[in-house]
Protein backbone atom coordinates (compact mmCIF):
# COMPACT_ATOMS: atom_id res chain seq x y z
CA UNK A 1 0.00 0.00 0.00
CA UNK A 2 1.51 3.13 -1.13
CA UNK A 3 2.17 6.00 1.48
CA UNK A 4 -0.30 7.96 -0.49
CA UNK A 5 -3.08 5.23 0.61
CA UNK A 6 -2.22 4.83 4.01
CA UNK A 7 -2.47 8.61 4.58
CA UNK A 8 -5.46 9.02 2.77
CA UNK A 9 -7.05 6.12 5.57
CA UNK A 10 -5.42 8.23 8.55
CA UNK A 11 -7.46 10.82 7.76
CA UNK A 12 -10.80 9.04 7.41
CA UNK A 13 -10.19 7.25 10.39
CA UNK A 14 -8.97 10.29 12.30
CA UNK A 15 -12.52 12.21 11.26
CA UNK A 16 -14.60 9.21 11.94
CA UNK A 17 -13.42 9.66 15.49
CA UNK A 18 -13.39 13.07 16.13
CA UNK A 19 -17.38 12.36 14.39
CA UNK A 20 -17.89 9.72 16.78
CA UNK A 21 -16.71 11.65 19.68
CA UNK A 22 -18.68 14.77 18.91
CA UNK A 23 -21.77 12.78 19.12
CA UNK A 24 -20.60 11.04 22.12
CA UNK A 25 -20.32 14.06 24.22
CA UNK A 26 -23.47 15.14 22.41
CA UNK A 27 -25.51 12.11 24.08
CA UNK A 28 -23.57 12.42 27.42
CA UNK A 29 -24.25 16.05 27.97
CA UNK A 30 -28.06 14.96 27.02
CA UNK A 31 -28.23 12.26 29.93
CA UNK A 32 -27.03 14.52 32.28
CA UNK A 33 -29.42 17.73 31.42
CA UNK A 34 -32.21 15.13 31.30
CA UNK A 35 -31.10 13.33 34.78
CA UNK A 36 -30.57 16.71 36.49
CA UNK A 37 -34.33 17.76 35.50
CA UNK A 38 -35.36 14.42 36.41
CA UNK A 39 -33.94 14.90 40.10
CA UNK A 40 -35.63 18.52 40.47
CA UNK A 41 -38.65 17.00 39.20
CA UNK A 42 -38.82 14.38 42.20
CA UNK A 43 -37.39 17.07 44.92
CA UNK A 44 -40.52 19.45 43.67
CA UNK A 45 -42.76 16.59 43.50
CA UNK A 46 -41.70 13.87 46.12
CA UNK A 47 -39.98 16.17 48.92
CA UNK A 48 -37.25 13.68 51.28
CA UNK A 49 -39.63 13.62 54.20
CA UNK A 50 -43.19 14.70 53.51
CA UNK A 51 -44.63 16.55 56.64
CA UNK A 52 -48.43 17.32 55.98
CA UNK A 53 -50.44 19.46 57.54
CA UNK A 54 -53.62 17.86 57.67
CA UNK A 55 -56.91 20.11 56.60
CA UNK A 56 -54.66 22.57 57.22
CA UNK A 57 -54.02 21.98 61.10
CA UNK A 58 -56.92 20.88 62.43
CA UNK A 59 -55.63 20.30 66.03
CA UNK A 60 -54.79 24.11 66.26
CA UNK A 61 -57.10 25.84 64.22
CA UNK A 62 -60.92 25.51 62.40
CA UNK A 63 -60.06 22.39 59.75
CA UNK A 64 -60.39 22.92 55.72
CA UNK A 65 -59.92 26.65 56.06
CA UNK A 66 -58.18 29.30 55.24
CA UNK A 67 -56.50 30.24 58.44
CA UNK A 68 -55.46 26.62 59.42
CA UNK A 69 -53.89 26.46 55.82
CA UNK A 70 -52.12 29.27 56.24
CA UNK A 71 -51.28 28.99 59.65
CA UNK A 72 -50.18 25.44 58.38
CA UNK A 73 -47.01 27.40 56.89
CA UNK A 74 -46.34 29.04 59.74
CA UNK A 75 -44.33 25.93 60.23
CA UNK A 76 -41.36 25.58 58.71
CA UNK A 77 -41.22 21.62 58.86
CA UNK A 78 -44.77 21.34 56.41
CA UNK A 79 -44.19 20.80 53.01
CA UNK A 80 -47.54 19.50 52.26
CA UNK A 81 -51.43 20.88 52.77
CA UNK A 82 -54.06 18.26 53.27
CA UNK A 83 -57.47 18.64 52.02
CA UNK A 84 -60.78 17.82 50.89
CA UNK A 85 -62.90 18.90 48.13
CA UNK A 86 -66.63 18.55 47.23
CA UNK A 87 -68.79 20.09 44.30
CA UNK A 88 -71.64 21.92 45.13
CA UNK A 89 -74.80 22.26 42.53
CA UNK A 90 -73.62 25.40 40.91
CA UNK A 91 -70.36 22.99 39.90
CA UNK A 92 -67.91 24.99 42.29
CA UNK A 93 -65.03 22.95 43.61
CA UNK A 94 -64.41 23.70 47.30
CA UNK A 95 -62.75 22.74 50.16
CA UNK A 96 -64.66 20.56 52.91
CA UNK A 97 -64.04 17.06 54.31
CA UNK A 98 -68.27 16.06 54.41
CA UNK A 99 -70.66 17.07 51.62
CA UNK A 100 -72.82 18.53 54.43
CA UNK A 101 -72.48 20.60 57.64
CA UNK A 102 -70.98 18.62 59.81
CA UNK A 103 -72.65 19.26 63.29
CA UNK A 104 -69.46 19.07 65.21
CA UNK A 105 -68.39 22.10 63.17
CA UNK A 106 -71.32 23.89 61.79
CA UNK A 107 -73.61 26.85 62.45
CA UNK A 108 -76.51 28.10 60.24
CA UNK A 109 -77.06 31.46 59.06
CA UNK A 110 -79.28 32.00 61.98
CA UNK A 111 -76.64 31.87 64.64
CA UNK A 112 -78.01 28.52 65.71
CA UNK A 113 -76.10 25.16 65.63
CA UNK A 114 -76.80 22.72 63.23
CA UNK A 115 -78.06 19.11 65.20
CA UNK A 116 -76.50 15.46 64.60
CA UNK A 117 -80.03 15.04 63.41
CA UNK A 118 -80.21 17.31 60.43
CA UNK A 119 -76.52 16.93 59.69
CA UNK A 120 -76.81 15.04 56.52
CA UNK A 121 -79.90 16.60 55.22
CA UNK A 122 -77.96 19.75 54.79
CA UNK A 123 -76.57 18.53 51.46
CA UNK A 124 -74.14 20.62 49.93
CA UNK A 125 -74.51 19.15 46.84
CA UNK A 126 -77.99 20.22 46.65
CA UNK A 127 -76.74 23.83 47.76
CA UNK A 128 -75.28 26.79 45.53
CA UNK A 129 -72.13 27.72 47.14
CA UNK A 130 -72.97 31.20 48.33
CA UNK A 131 -75.36 29.75 50.59
CA UNK A 132 -72.67 27.18 51.54
CA UNK A 133 -70.17 30.03 52.49
CA UNK A 134 -72.92 31.61 55.06
CA UNK A 135 -72.58 28.62 57.20
CA UNK A 136 -70.14 29.26 60.10
CA UNK A 137 -67.73 26.22 60.46
CA UNK A 138 -64.97 27.56 63.08
CA UNK A 139 -66.85 29.46 65.87
CA UNK A 140 -68.01 26.24 67.14
CA UNK A 141 -65.96 24.38 70.23
CA UNK A 142 -64.92 21.32 68.69
CA UNK A 143 -65.42 18.56 71.06
CA UNK A 144 -62.10 16.34 70.15
CA UNK A 145 -59.91 19.49 69.50
CA UNK A 146 -60.06 21.61 72.53
CA UNK A 147 -56.91 23.00 71.21
CA UNK A 148 -58.42 24.57 68.14
CA UNK A 149 -58.03 28.36 68.15
CA UNK A 150 -61.97 29.60 67.47
CA UNK A 151 -62.26 31.92 64.68
CA UNK A 152 -65.16 32.65 61.98
CA UNK A 153 -64.63 30.31 58.84
CA UNK A 154 -66.43 28.91 56.14
CA UNK A 155 -65.70 26.28 53.83
CA UNK A 156 -63.29 28.20 50.84
CA UNK A 157 -63.33 27.31 47.40
CA UNK A 158 -60.40 25.42 46.24
CA UNK A 159 -59.16 28.40 43.80
CA UNK A 160 -59.60 30.68 46.90
CA UNK A 161 -57.26 28.23 49.31
CA UNK A 162 -54.61 28.16 46.11
CA UNK A 163 -54.84 32.15 45.56
CA UNK A 164 -54.60 32.87 49.60
CA UNK A 165 -51.51 30.25 49.82
CA UNK A 166 -49.81 31.79 47.03
CA UNK A 167 -49.97 35.58 48.18
CA UNK A 168 -48.49 34.33 51.74
CA UNK A 169 -46.06 32.53 50.57
CA UNK A 170 -44.69 35.72 47.89
CA UNK A 171 -45.47 37.94 51.05
CA UNK A 172 -43.59 35.80 53.68
CA UNK A 173 -40.62 34.63 51.53
CA UNK A 174 -41.46 30.85 51.41
CA UNK A 175 -41.52 27.93 49.42
CA UNK A 176 -44.91 27.49 47.41
CA UNK A 177 -46.05 24.03 49.18
CA UNK A 178 -47.49 20.75 47.38
CA UNK A 179 -51.26 20.09 47.98
CA UNK A 180 -52.66 16.82 48.36
CA UNK A 181 -56.49 16.88 47.87
CA UNK A 182 -58.73 13.87 48.34
CA UNK A 183 -62.13 13.41 46.44
CA UNK A 184 -64.78 13.06 48.81
CA UNK A 185 -66.47 10.07 47.23
CA UNK A 186 -68.56 6.67 48.20
CA UNK A 187 -70.57 4.95 45.59
CA UNK A 188 -73.52 5.15 48.17
CA UNK A 189 -73.07 8.54 47.36
CA UNK A 190 -73.44 8.78 43.21
CA UNK A 191 -75.35 11.34 42.10
CA UNK A 192 -76.62 12.03 45.87
CA UNK A 193 -73.58 13.41 47.67
CA UNK A 194 -71.16 13.61 45.08
CA UNK A 195 -71.43 13.41 41.15
CA UNK A 196 -70.52 10.20 39.32
CA UNK A 197 -66.54 9.32 39.34
CA UNK A 198 -66.08 9.92 35.57
CA UNK A 199 -67.25 13.14 36.06
CA UNK A 200 -65.60 14.17 39.23
CA UNK A 201 -62.64 13.20 38.77
CA UNK A 202 -62.53 15.12 35.28
CA UNK A 203 -63.92 18.19 37.40
CA UNK A 204 -61.07 18.01 39.77
CA UNK A 205 -58.20 17.73 37.11
CA UNK A 206 -59.68 20.46 34.80
CA UNK A 207 -59.90 22.99 38.28
CA UNK A 208 -56.18 21.88 39.12
CA UNK A 209 -54.75 22.79 35.70
CA UNK A 210 -56.89 25.84 35.65
CA UNK A 211 -55.27 27.08 39.10
CA UNK A 212 -51.90 25.73 37.28
CA UNK A 213 -50.78 23.65 40.41
CA UNK A 214 -50.37 20.42 38.33
CA UNK A 215 -47.00 19.57 39.29
CA UNK A 216 -47.52 21.05 42.89
CA UNK A 217 -50.48 18.54 43.40
CA UNK A 218 -51.25 14.35 44.37
CA UNK A 219 -55.04 13.56 44.06
CA UNK A 220 -55.87 10.85 46.75
CA UNK A 221 -59.25 9.21 47.56
CA UNK A 222 -60.79 5.79 49.54
CA UNK A 223 -62.71 5.69 46.24
CA UNK A 224 -60.87 3.42 43.68
CA UNK A 225 -63.05 4.61 40.94
CA UNK A 226 -62.24 7.83 41.18
CA UNK A 227 -58.32 7.31 41.52
CA UNK A 228 -59.10 4.87 38.38
CA UNK A 229 -60.84 7.33 36.72
CA UNK A 230 -58.25 10.20 37.36
CA UNK A 231 -55.79 7.87 36.10
CA UNK A 232 -57.30 7.66 32.84
CA UNK A 233 -57.30 10.91 32.06
CA UNK A 234 -53.60 12.13 32.78
CA UNK A 235 -51.20 9.34 33.58
CA UNK A 236 -48.73 12.09 34.82
CA UNK A 237 -49.93 12.91 38.10
CA UNK A 238 -48.97 12.11 41.30
CA UNK A 239 -52.08 9.59 42.78
CA UNK A 240 -52.32 8.35 46.28
CA UNK A 241 -54.14 5.17 47.14
CA UNK A 242 -56.40 6.01 50.88
CA UNK A 243 -56.70 2.75 52.90
CA UNK A 244 -58.52 2.36 56.29
CA UNK A 245 -59.14 -1.83 56.25
CA UNK A 246 -57.20 -4.45 58.16
CA UNK A 247 -56.33 -6.11 54.39
CA UNK A 248 -52.95 -6.55 53.11
CA UNK A 249 -51.15 -4.26 51.15
CA UNK A 250 -51.04 -6.60 48.76
CA UNK A 251 -55.11 -6.79 48.66
CA UNK A 252 -55.54 -3.23 48.41
CA UNK A 253 -53.13 -2.44 45.82
CA UNK A 254 -55.26 -5.19 43.58
CA UNK A 255 -58.03 -3.05 43.68
CA UNK A 256 -56.57 -0.26 41.59
CA UNK A 257 -56.08 -0.35 37.94
CA UNK A 258 -52.28 0.90 38.06
CA UNK A 259 -49.72 1.23 40.81
CA UNK A 260 -50.04 4.58 42.77
CA UNK A 261 -47.04 6.72 44.04
CA UNK A 262 -48.38 7.20 47.50
CA UNK A 263 -49.99 4.27 49.97
CA UNK A 264 -51.79 6.31 52.59
CA UNK A 265 -52.91 3.93 55.56
CA UNK A 266 -54.50 4.79 58.81
CA UNK A 267 -51.34 4.86 60.98
CA UNK A 268 -52.15 2.27 63.18
CA UNK A 269 -52.68 -0.10 60.60
CA UNK A 270 -49.18 -0.07 59.47
CA UNK A 271 -46.11 -2.13 59.78
CA UNK A 272 -42.57 -2.43 58.80
CA UNK A 273 -42.91 -5.36 56.02
CA UNK A 274 -46.15 -3.20 54.65
CA UNK A 275 -43.32 -0.36 53.94
CA UNK A 276 -40.89 -2.51 53.20
CA UNK A 277 -43.19 -4.06 50.37
CA UNK A 278 -44.65 -0.51 48.88
CA UNK A 279 -40.52 0.32 48.87
CA UNK A 280 -39.78 -2.97 46.35
CA UNK A 281 -43.09 -1.66 44.02
CA UNK A 282 -41.16 2.27 44.24
CA UNK A 283 -44.12 3.13 46.27
CA UNK A 284 -44.03 5.94 49.15
CA UNK A 285 -45.97 6.04 52.31
CA UNK A 286 -47.51 8.26 53.83
CA UNK A 287 -49.85 7.41 57.01
CA UNK A 288 -52.71 9.01 58.53
CA UNK A 289 -53.39 10.37 61.03
CA UNK A 290 -50.23 10.94 63.43
CA UNK A 291 -50.93 12.98 66.53
CA UNK A 292 -48.23 12.20 69.30
CA UNK A 293 -44.49 12.69 68.61
CA UNK A 294 -44.07 8.91 70.46
CA UNK A 295 -45.89 7.68 67.17
CA UNK A 296 -44.30 9.95 64.77
CA UNK A 297 -40.78 8.97 66.28
CA UNK A 298 -41.92 5.41 65.77
CA UNK A 299 -43.35 5.67 62.66
CA UNK A 300 -39.66 7.59 61.01
CA UNK A 301 -38.41 4.57 62.66
CA UNK A 302 -40.05 2.18 60.89
CA UNK A 303 -39.07 3.94 56.96
CA UNK A 304 -42.10 6.20 56.25
CA UNK A 305 -41.90 8.36 53.20
CA UNK A 306 -44.16 11.17 55.51
CA UNK A 307 -46.77 11.75 57.74
CA UNK A 308 -49.76 12.99 58.22
CA UNK A 309 -51.07 15.59 60.76
CA UNK A 310 -53.25 17.45 62.85
CA UNK A 311 -50.42 19.12 65.01
CA UNK A 312 -47.68 20.90 63.09
CA UNK A 313 -46.62 22.02 66.54
CA UNK A 314 -45.67 18.78 67.61
CA UNK A 315 -42.93 18.29 64.42
CA UNK A 316 -39.82 19.81 66.55
CA UNK A 317 -40.66 17.49 69.22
Amino acid sequence: MSKKHILFFKNKLKKLFTVHCSLFTKLLFTILIASCTSSKMTQKNTPTFDWQGHRGCRGLMPENSIPAFLHALTFDKITTLEMDVCVSKDGQIFVSHEPWMNHEIATKPSGSEVSEAESMKINTFLMNYADIKQYDCGLKVHPRFLQQQKIKAYKPLLSEVVSEVRTYCKANNKPFPQFNIELKSDNRGDDLYQPKPTIFAKMVLNEVKKLNIENDVCLQSFDVRCLNELYKLDKNRVYSLLVENTESVEKNLQYIDFKPTVYSCYFKLLKKEDIEYCHKKNIRVIPWTVNSSEDMENLIEMGVDGIITDYPNLIKK
